[in-house]
């Protein structure tokens, strides 16, 4: 998806390093997201056995959260990644 909305993203005159931010911070919400979220998968398999996928799915739920209220600020406060220049 990158090559297609990067250029759009240029093109609307979004900062070029916020835009990726906000892309791989994306791309880690869907991977801790259920029903596809690879991730969970991942933990699934190396959690003790009985455990469930609505285990993992709880146990993630507060990063996501986080990760969300991360999103939030930096739309809110895109200078905030003037730091990676």
């Amino acid at each position: 998806m990158v090559p297609i909305f990067f250029p759009l993203a240029l093109g609307l005159g979004y900062d070029p390093i916020w835009f990726g931010i906000i892309m791989l911070i994306s791309l880690e919400i869907g991977l801790a997201t259920p029903p596809f979220g690879m991730g969970l998968f991942v933990l699934l398999g190396v959690a003790p056995k009985g455990t469930t996928l609505g285990q993992v799915s709880l146990a993630v739920l507060p990063y996501l959260v986080c990760t969300v209220l991360l999103v939030l600020l930096l739309v809110a406060f895109p200078q905030l990644t003037a730091i990676f220049r």
